[in-house]
């Protein structure tokens, strides 16, 4: 029993390295998960009115041509599969569309705002979702729809629906964290916090990346509407577009609210920096007025200082032929030569505003 379990698990399907979940359904129930993508080709060829939907992550060049090659995908849209770093936006190749959406999430940890980009191949018989960043979780999407009774009688085009409607519901936690953010920054700004600049232009970077995920989500919606890969929406389908289509205009309004928000909070911010430098400045040329007003009464006082200083170092030397050392009128004479300047040096400096 043990050999032929190891014998079994030896020869069962080995899962593709970019495979993360896969799976074929018939009138809305999975009946198969293959393992690898020859293993869902071989099922769709059984079941003609089965769909796949194949959810890769990162896949490599050989999986997306093998997939290219089953489903007839554009080269166009396989390439920007691979390389990724595309807008959003919507293309129609043949009985193809293929949607590249751009997925946020809001990390209350760092308080910034993460992105994920997502690429759809939808067509009649299968969807294949390209993810190149744990942001959306499809795994959410792929388990309600199983669990709704109907949610895929519609096919591929339920399917693309549900994807895109996660996508924006997933923009109102966002759009709840960027509202507080705004909000703490208008604190910090009126409370002179220096590292405001910065928080304000990164978050501004932040709302314009945010704008251009969700702005060319209208356009998506209208050629969704107008038809997927048959040409046909059912009028639930369009029901449910026109309710995600509000949903984005909303989050559209609240993005240009913010970016207003920010220029008016970026405005009053370099305008109080204004006025604290304005009124540093103006403190700083007073210490510097009121340390050259002390430095002219320093200087004043000293000029006064040095008269008598220097006639009593004169008399002070004690030279024989001094004839002062032995007149008799000569001591009141110099302290009255002390005195006369002293008062004159004074009446000067008093006249120009040193003392």
């Amino acid at each position: 029993m043990p050999a032929a379990s190891a014998a079994s698990r030896s020869s069962a399907p080995s899962r593709s390295p970019g495979l993360v979940n896969n799976a074929v359904y018939e009138k809305g129930v999975r009946i198969e998960s293959p393992a690898t993508l020859a293993g869902t080709f071989a099922t769709l060829a059984a079941h003609p009115d089965a769909i796949a939907w194949i959810g890769l992550y990162r896949p490599n060049a050989e999986e997306l041509s093998a997939l290219a090659a089953e489903f007839n995908l554009h080269e166009l849209a396989i390439e920007d599969a691979v390389h990724a770093h595309q807008r959003p936006k919507i293309e129609r190749y043949g009985d193809t569309l293929f949607t590249v959406l751009r997925a946020a999430h809001y990390v209350d940890e760092s308080e910034t705002v993460e992105f994920g980009e997502l690429h759809i191949f939808s067509g009649a018989n299968f969807v294949i979702t390209v993810r190149h960043a744990e942001s959306p979780d499809l795994s959410v999407v792929r388990t309600r729809m199983e669990n709704t009774p109907g949610a895929m009688e519609e096919g591929a085009e339920a399917v693309l629906y549900a994807i895109l409607d996660a996508v924006v519901d997933g923009y109102a936690p966002v759009v709840d964290g960027v509202a507080n953010d705004i909000d703490e920054i208008e604190t910090q700004v009126f409370d002179g916090d220096s590292a405001v600049s910065r928080r304000i232009y990164e978050l501004n970077r932040e709302v314009i990346d945010f704008d251009r995920a969700v702005s060319p989500l209208v356009q998506i919606i209208d050629t969704l509407s107008s038809g997927f890969a048959d040409g046909y929406v059912g009028d639930m389908l369009q029901q449910y577009l026109r309710d995600v289509t509000d949903h984005v205009v909303e989050t559209k309004e609240r993005i240009e609210e913010f970016k207003l928000l920010l220029r008016n909070i970026l405005a009053v911010n370099t305008s109080l920096v204004g006025q604290r430098q304005s009124e540093e400045a103006r403190n700083l040329s007073e210490a510097s007025n009121r340390q050259a007003e002390e430095t002219r009464k320093i200087s004043g006082w000293a000029a006064i200082l040095f008269a008598p200083t220097l006639i009593a170092g004169i008399y002070g030397m004690n030279f024989k032929v001094m004839p002062e050392l032995h007149w008799q009128y000569g001591y009141p004479y110099a302290i009255g030569l002390m005195i006369v300047a002293s008062v004159i040096l004074y009446i000067v400096f008093k006249r120009r505003g040193w003392l």
